[in-house]
């Protein structure tokens, strides 16, 4: 398995035949030397072009990035970008992580209650 993205945008390609030039069509890069240099991996992508290239391939940033084995996005990948497209809830999930223990442990519990009140 590939582990770094340099060999991952290899894999990827080959994977479905093409060329580095039909990549770099796909793209819309003009020079076909800037994506060359990603797959050699002495440049790198900026984030923007990353989320393209996950597109193009239809592999998740995470796989591209290394944080996942999972090349393709997963059900719960989806529902959680869709969900933070809420201004609300992304501030709350960037937040939540600066919480202490005793809210997080009040948090569990309100959850809870709004889960079960429905049963």
């Amino acid at each position: 398995m590939a582990e770094n993205l340099h060999e991952k945008l290899i894999a990827l390609r080959i994977e479905r035949n093409w060329t580095k030039t039909d990549v770099a069509r796909k793209l819309g890069i003009k020079t076909l030397s800037t994506y060359a240099n990603w797959e050699y991996g002495t440049r790198r992508p900026d984030p923007h072009m990353i989320k393209e290239i996950a597109t193009l391939y239809n592999v998740s940033i995470d796989y591209l990035y290394g944080h996942s084995d999972n090349s393709y996005p997963t059900r719960e990948d989806e529902d959680f970008e869709n969900a933070i497209k809420d201004p609300d809830l992304k501030r709350w999930y960037l937040e939540l992580p600066k919480s202490d223990e005793e809210d997080l442990m009040k948090l569990r519990k309100m959850w809870e209650i709004i889960k079960n009140e429905d049963k």
